[in-house]
Order: structure tokens, then sequence, then C-alpha cells
């Protein structure tokens, strides 16, 4: 396959990888750092034609000696943020955290949702932190790079126990995730939003559970997000539902029916994210689409380039999460427009949380209080 990325003429050369059942990379695209790249190639032994076999998920240990992220975006909701794990097995193939796992060396591609890494340390180290002199409280960000609530967190629980530590420090925090795993932790959650400490995201991309598999082939189904957004707002959490990414020409015809489920499951607030394709991600984005949507393909990237100034991706803050001309103006418009019909348009991610009741978690040795 020759596919034309840029208008400039430059190409990605690939042999036509086959698809990995429940992957949603096609291949294992070559990382930016690396001094060589990688390139299948058809040598037309007889072997070759038989389906690859699955690929199975490793898990390896992060030993990051802090744990809180800082950053100072100016078009980003939050300044601080937590991530349980590095690559995410749930395998979107638009996720724009994917070029990270190129600063270990790995493929942003089928690596970073095959060779995972854990932060058994984290709860520990966010503990540490959160004893500093002078530390300033502000909401922790969590599902920022990737899912906090992807399957391995179902054994491993290193998300479950940092909200131990800010649940008992009476810390603000936000989530966004895909999956439903996050009722697992409904008690906990639901403590907090009393205390006005805590609020959740939904990320629901499409309604069509086919699309879906494809999208994001080992993320919880729409409809039981739906389902997760339901029990949320029941036990008193404030949901908000986020339609990301808006992808041209493949999903952006459900803007309003995802936003309408929405509020019907209970959700006070929306938002959403134009198709990023930052680095590795645009080539891995070119296979996808070729392989699943090769009658579409040339129309999507024709779509992303208008949102872009002519190029696939610019990160231009303020433009890079909505996009620029006629088209972005458009899908503003409508999810604007909608969000007004539907009564979605509370900010509850990390506004207005209560940071004036944390309390610095304890060490052994810590003197004791005299009042």
């Amino acid at each position: 396959m020759n596919f034309d990325l840029e208008p400039s003429g430059d190409a990605l050369i690939s042999s036509k990888p086959a698809p990995r059942k429940g992957r949603g990379a096609v291949s294992s695209e070559t990382g930016r750092f690396e001094r060589e790249v990688r390139i299948a190639v058809d040598d037309d032994w007889p072997g070759d034609l038989e389906p690859p076999a699955p690929l199975r998920t490793t898990i390896g240990e992060d030993t990051s000696r802090t744990v809180i992220a800082r950053n100072n975006s100016p078009d980003i909701p939050f300044d601080r943020s937590i991530n349980p794990y590095r690559g995410c097995e749930h395998g979107c193939i638009y996720c724009f955290a994917r070029p990270t796992h190129a600063y270990l060396g790995l493929s942003p591609g089928l690596d970073f949702e095959t060779r995972l890494f854990a932060k058994p340390e984290a709860p520990a180290l966010l503990e540490k932190e959160l004893r500093k002199p002078g530390y300033d409280v502000a909401p922790i960000a969590f599902g920022t790079n990737t899912d906090p609530y992807q399957p391995i967190e179902k054994q491993r629980r290193i998300t479950r126990a940092l909200l131990e530590v800010l649940d008992r420090t009476n810390h603000p925090l936000t989530i966004v995730t895909k999956s439903s795993l996050v009722l697992r932790d409904l008690d906990i959650l639901a403590s907090m939003a009393r205390r006005n400490l805590c609020s959740v995201a939904l990320s629901i991309t499409t309604l069509d559970r086919e699309l879906a598999r494809v999208m994001e082939p080992r993320a919880t189904t729409p409809a039981r997000r739906l389902e997760a957004v339901r029990l949320l707002t029941a036990a008193g959490v404030p949901v908000q539902v986020l339609v990301a990414p808006i992808i041209p020409a493949i999903n952006d015809h459900e803007i309003e029916p995802i936003l309408e489920a929405a509020a019907e499951a209970g959700a006070v607030g929306a938002g959403y994210v134009l198709l990023r394709l930052p680095h590795e991600i645009k080539g891995l984005f070119a296979e996808w689409l070729e392989e699943h949507f090769p009658d579409r393909a040339r129309r999507v990237f024709s779509l992303v380039r208008q949102t872009r100034g002519g190029a696939l991706y610019r990160a231009t803050w303020g433009e890079r999460q909505r996009g620029t001309g006629p088209y972005a103006d458009l899908i503003a418009q409508r999810v604007k427009k909608t969000k007004s019909r539907l009564g979605l348009d509370q900010k509850v991610r990390g506004d207005g949380l209560d940071c004036g009741s944390f309390v610095p978690p304890t060490a052994a040795g810590d003197q004791l209080s005299l009042l």
C-alpha cells in the first residue's frame, strides 16, 4: 500500500500487514526516535499466507519515582494528572497517547496496546507527594493519557488504591474512562461525590456496537457505558459524556444521537474532541482506514486537512482539540446547539470541586495534633 499522508507527496510505505484479532493497530509502526525503520515484507513463502497469531498482552513494571504529572497547557482544564499505567489495552487506533510509547523504544502501534507497564508503587508515591510541605490542592485528573480502568485494572487494582488515598485525604479528582469497570469503585466515588470531591466523564464515540468493535476493540460496549452513566448518576456522581474523538465521515453523523442518549441516561454535561493525528498516529490511522474503510479513506483525510490548515495535524494551543475552518465550525455549532437543547451545559470536570477540605496523609512516626 502506498498512501500519501501529506500534500507534499511524502508517503507511508507498507506491505499491507494483516490485522490482529482484537487489536486496533494493524502494524508496529516504528517510533520516531529509532534509527532503523521496520517494514513488513511479503517474501511469498506459503506460511506467510496464514493469518498472524493473536498477540498476548504482557505487563512490565514502571519504576518512576513520582506519580503526579504536571502541565501548564492553556487549553487543558487541569494542571496535574495521574496515569496508573503506560500503554492501553483498549486499542483505540486514534489514541493521542500512542506516541508516548516511542519514548520507551517501543512501537506506538501494536506495542502500545500489548506491551503495558503498571505502576504498583503509585499509591505510596502519591502519599509521599501529598505529604510535601506547601503542597497546593487542585483536582487530580485520571484518564488523561491512558485509561485508568483498562482491563488489567481488574487484577492490578492500582486505580482503586489511588482512589483510596485521595478519599482518605479529602482530595478532589476527576476521571475520564471508556470502561464500565468504574462502577466497581462506586462506593468510593459516591462517598466522595457527597463531599463534592469527584466527577466522572464517560467517553462514548459511537452507539454502533460493530463500529465500536473496530474503533476501540477491547473497550466496554457503548450500551454498558451508558448504563454506567445511569448508575453513577443514580449514586449522586456528576457525569459528563465526551464524544471523543469525532472522526470525519466515520462517526460525525452520531453527534446528536450520542448526546441524546447521554442526556436520557442522566449526564449533566458533555464535550467533544475532533480527531487528532500527532506523530506516528498519522501512519497508523492510514493503515486502519485502508483496512476497515477503504472506500472512505481519502474523504476522511480530505476533511481532516480542512480542519488543520491543509495539514493532517497542527498542535497549536486552542486549535488542537477543535480544529479550524468551516467543517470544524459546523461540528462546534452542532454540539453547542444539541447541548443547549438537552440541558447538557453544566461543566462537571474539575470546576467547583472542594479544594479546601484536604488533610495531608500521615506517616509512621508523625507527631499527633494536640487539637
